[in-house]
C-alpha cells in the first residue's frame, strides 16, 4: 500500500507538467461554464471503455464498514431533452441503508460519458435526513459535466458536475497506465484520476478505472484516507 501511494504521489507533478502541453481539457467543460447539449448527439448505449454501462450491470464495493452496490437499471430519464441512463447506487452498513442515489448518465457521439445529475437521500435510523447534493442539469442553474472523457490523456482537466454551492466536483487525468489489484482482480493499463472540489479544497481522492470494467478503486489522499475497492462485478447482458 505504501508503494502504491508513493507511485501516486510521484504522478501528481508529472501530470501537472503534461497539462502545460495539452491545454488540459480545452474542449471539456470547466467550472461554471455553460454548455448546451444537443439531444441528437447523445445515447443511453454507454460503451466508454473505462466505464461501459449496460442494463443489469452491477458493481459491489467495500469501503470500511460500508457496502456499496451500483446497478445499471433499464430505466431512462429525459433531462433537458437528453435521454439519460438511470444508475442506482445504494450504500448500506450492516444491511441498513446509509445512502440511496439515482444517477443519470448519457454518452455523446464522441464517446465522452456525461453526468446529468442525481437524486440522493441520506438515512439515519431508517429515515431520510438529507437530500443535499441532489441536482439536475438545466434546473436552478445546474450544468452537466463529464464523468469520463472518450480519450483521456494525462493532464486533462474537466468538471464532473456543477450546481453552485452544492455539487462542484472536478477531475484531472493523472495517468492511463497504472497497475491495480483489488479483491475482484488485478488490472493494468488503468486510468487514474485526481478528483477534487472547490467547495472543500482539503478533500482529494484518486480513482482508478479498469478497461471493460469501470471503477475498481478509490483512495482518499487528503481530508480522509478511505479506501473503496471492487469486490464483485457482474454483467447484465
Amino acid at each position: 500500500m505504501r508503494a502504491l501511494l508513493l507511485t501516486i504521489a510521484l504522478l501528481v507533478p508529472l501530470a501537472a507538467a503534461c497539462g502545460s502541453e495539452e491545454k488540459q481539457g480545452a474542449n471539456l467543460p470547466q467550472g461554471a461554464e455553460t454548455v448546451k447539449l444537443d439531444p441528437a448527439e447523445f445515447t443511453t448505449e454507454i460503451d466508454n471503455p473505462y466505464w461501459p454501462m449496460a442494463p443489469g450491470d452491477k458493481w459491489v464495493y467495500r469501503e470500511g464498514e460500508q457496502r456499496v452496490e451500483v446497478t445499471v437499471t433499464n430505466r431512462t430519464k429525459v433531462i433537458g431533452g437528453v435521454e439519460a441512463r438511470v444508475v442506482h447506487d445504494v450504500v448500506t452498513v450492516d444491511g441498513k441503508p446509509r445512502e440511496d442515489t439515482f444517477d443519470w448518465y448519457a454518452q455523446d457521439k464522441s464517446g465522452n460519458l456525461w453526468y446529468l445529475g442525481e437524486d440522493t437521500k441520506e438515512f439515519e435510523n431508517g429515515k431520510v435526513v438529507s437530500t443535499k447534493g441532489s441536482w439536475e442539469a438545466g434546473v436552478d442553474g445546474a450544468q452537466a459535466g463529464i464523468l469520463l472523457p472518450a480519450e483521456p490523456k494525462a493532464g486533462m482537466t474537466y468538471r464532473q458536475e456543477y450546481y453552485k454551492g452544492e455539487a462542484e466536483d472536478a477531475a484531472q487525468v493523472l495517468s492511463v497506465d497504472e497497475k491495480v489489484e483489488v479483491p475482484f482482480g488485478a488490472f493494468d493499463h488503468v486510468l487514474l484520476t485526481k478528483d477534487y472540489t472547490p467547495l472543500d479544497p482539503s478533500l482529494l481522492e484518486h480513482k482508478f478505472y479498469a478497461r471493460g470494467v469501470g471503477p475498481v478503486l478509490a483512495i482518499g489522499i487528503a481530508g480522509g484516507f478511505d479506501r473503496e475497492e471492487l469486490l464483485r462485478y457482474t454483467r447484465g447482458r
